[in-house]
């Protein structure tokens, strides 16, 4: 199953989360008016009317608090991933630590992101958990914030650390994370009803002769029944949406080797060490349990939202045996595992080698990319290693400045030809000032002159999360300018107005997260127009010529509109056609996105192959529509 299908099948697991959230709402509401009208029966003294006022007078208030909880819940995670990690006792892992475990963890999760084609997500780490886990929260990849805990970094080795925060990234990249954190909204206002209750028996006072009280009491039990009765069903839908998308992740996992020997690993020291999952913020674990990567609260059955450890590890190594578990836990109770021990016997660092060469030209084909969006296999792990690796010192210590990034990312726009490049200073100095623009021009030409073209969007990808760092209204000014930067000229090559526009989407997604819709319900058909002037747009820019550019257009489109007779015309206004391009393609359905990366991936390698800077166009323009691929490297 590739990307898009996971993110229909997360689609569809959406809608059947709302269907069973209002169908557990019925059940408590027909359950509390049942214990109701039982009551009102036995004391015979109200007439047929008065009881159905009282019962709908009830449900109406069931159904507004568990609304209304659901949606202050919901609220208070507007701000996505990192309110989860703070919520659990995440501690903000710093940009340049000195710890060699939180270092080993940021290195493995910027080789992962850019593996990926996604932004580096915030770090944080769980510091009072010796258990082994971990996940990833937020609405979108560019609002996303993974947590680790300590038991983690100090148990698991860089392969298996590489694992498990690989597992979590394809819930970032099918779109279960944004499910997930939904999910926590939505089940809330049912789970508050047994909050509400138990707090009522805290602070009533029953006592006495007073109708009152006993009214209170009666009124405080039918709560309380009514959250357990939240509970249950709460726990069942967590499970039950769950288990099936774990399951998935797993599948994926033995489709790559280098994710799935570090996954097997990892899930043997949980079953194998004495901490295990469990961790120690029971409470709020339960509230999460259904995004963690292993069994935190211990669930059995139907209300297990992973499936059993040892199901686990043998779908991944068919072979694996339980009394294998056993032995590995004799063997860890004496001597526990020690990750970095390991990785320094194992002779594994926190940067690979470097590459004897890059490939000038890939071979591909437009199946063989669809397969790879969203999807990084092992080999695309170790070329972003080997990416990180070539990236200059000077600009890694740039791109993690809250004071250098900005120009630094700047300068990454700024095109080839001096006379836009002459307006685009003028831009960036009308808005952030003359020093600004200045800075923007010496590090084009003195750090970023010799950058290889495949170290431009893995430095955004590092950029990213320094620039989250800055103030809203600062944020508000960069946007502005990147959006005159990449519009002050229709001669701006394709490459750089996409970036930009990547650049632009993904700050704008960060500033409200809780607004992005990762999927979207539009069809080829009523995109015909937008789809041919990009196509158009792809085409001219990966060709020399006309009639080349003609062939490679029409090959793309008979990929995505096979039946649509739509003439070659790039637009006369150049890139600045696509401003309105861009959000009707996003809202395509995932299935009109595959389509569409097909076409794509046709008209940029028309003969079948891939020169680099094609490569880097096709991977910009793929991530503008939120289609993450993953550095496209050849080994000569």
């Amino acid at each position: 199953m590739n990307v898009f299908e996971r993110q229909a099948a997360a689609r569809k697991a959406s809608f059947r989360l709302l269907l069973l959230f209002a169908l557990a709402v019925l059940g408590i509401v027909l359950a509390v008016d049942f214990c109701v009208w039982i009551a009102i029966v036995a004391r015979d003294e109200a007439t047929p009317a008065q009881t159905l006022a009282i019962l709908g007078a009830v449900s109406l208030v069931l159904i507004a608090t568990i609304g209304l909880g659901s949606l202050y819940r919901i609220a208070t995670l507007r701000d996505g991933g990192e309110t989860v990690a703070r919520q659990m006792g995440g501690v903000p892992v710093p940009e340049q630590t000195r710890d060699p475990q939180l270092r080993r963890l940021r290195n493995v999760v910027e080789e992962i992101a850019i593996a990926s084609g996604v932004p580096m997500p915030k770090l944080y780490v769980l510091e009072h958990e010796a258990c082994i886990d971990a996940f990833t929260a937020g609405h979108a990849p560019t609002d996303a914030a993974v947590a680790v805990t300590r038991g983690a970094l100090e148990r698991l080795n860089r392969d298996e650390l590489r694992g498990v925060i690989a597992h979590e990234f394809s819930h970032v990249l099918s779109g279960d994370m944004r499910l997930n954190i939904r999910m926590i909204g939505v089940l809330f206002g049912i789970l508050m009803l047994g909050v509400a209750g138990r707090r009522m028996l805290e602070h009533g006072r029953f006592g006495g002769r007073d109708k009152g009280a006993a009214a209170m009491l009666v009124a405080a039990l039918v709560t309380m029944a009514a959250g357990c009765l939240g509970l249950f069903f709460g726990r069942l839908i967590k499970a039950g949406v769950n288990r099936s998308r774990e399951r998935l992740t797993n599948a994926s996992a033995v489709q790559s080797a280098g994710q799935a020997t570090g996954l097997a690993g990892a899930l043997k020291k949980i079953g194998g060490v004495g901490e295990g999952a469990t961790l120690a913020r029971g409470g709020d674990a339960e509230e999460v349990s259904h995004m963690l990567f292993g069994d935190s609260v211990g669930f059995k059955g139907l209300f297990a939202t992973h499936p059993p450890l040892l199901q686990r590890i043998q779908a991944i190594e068919p072979d694996f045996r339980a009394d294998q578990l056993a032995n590995l836990q004799r063997r860890w109770m004496s001597e526990p595992p020690n990750g970095l021990e390991e990785d320094a016997r194992l002779g594994r660092s926190d940067l690979g080698a470097r590459l004897p060469g890059l490939a000038s030209t890939f071979a591909v084909s437009p199946p063989m990319i669809v397969a790879r969006v969203g999807h990084p296999s092992g080999g695309d792990y170790r070329y972003a290693d080997i990416l990180l690796s070539e990236i200059p010192a000077a600009l890694r210590t740039l791109v993690a400045s809250r004071d250098d990034v900005v120009p630094l990312l700047l300068a990454l726009l700024l095109d080839e030809d001096p006379a836009v490049r002459a307006k685009q200073h003028a831009e960036i100095g009308a808005r952030l000032g003359r020093q600004t623009a200045v800075l923007t021009d010496a590090l084009r030409s003195e750090q970023l002159g010799g950058l290889h073209p495949m170290l431009r969007l893995p430095l955004v990808a590092l950029g990213f999360p320094v620039l989250r760092l800055r103030p809203r209204p600062d944020l508000n000014i960069v946007l502005d300018t990147v959006h005159a930067m990449v519009n002050t000229d229709g001669r701006i090559s394709l490459f750089d107005y996409a970036l930009g526009s990547l650049l632009q989407a993904q700050v704008r997604e960060s500033l409200d997260p809780s607004l992005h819709r990762p999927f979207g319900r539009g069809r080829a058909a009523q995109a015909g127009s937008a789809i041919a002037a990009l196509l158009a747009l792809v085409a001219q820019a990966s060709h020399d010529n006309d009639q080349d550019a003609l062939r490679a257009y029409l090959a793309g489109l008979q990929r995505v509109l096979p039946h649509a007779h739509i003439d070659y015309a790039p637009p006369a206004e150049g890139v600045l056609a696509l401003e309105t391009v861009w959000p009707v393609l996003d809202a395509l359905a995932p299935d009109a996105k595959q389509a569409l990366v097909e076409a794509l991936t046709a008209a940029v390698s028309h003969d079948g192959r891939l020169r680099v800077a094609e490569a880097e166009l096709l991977r910009t323009v793929c991530g503008v529509l939120h289609c993450p691929l993953p550095p496209m490297l050849e080994q000569r």
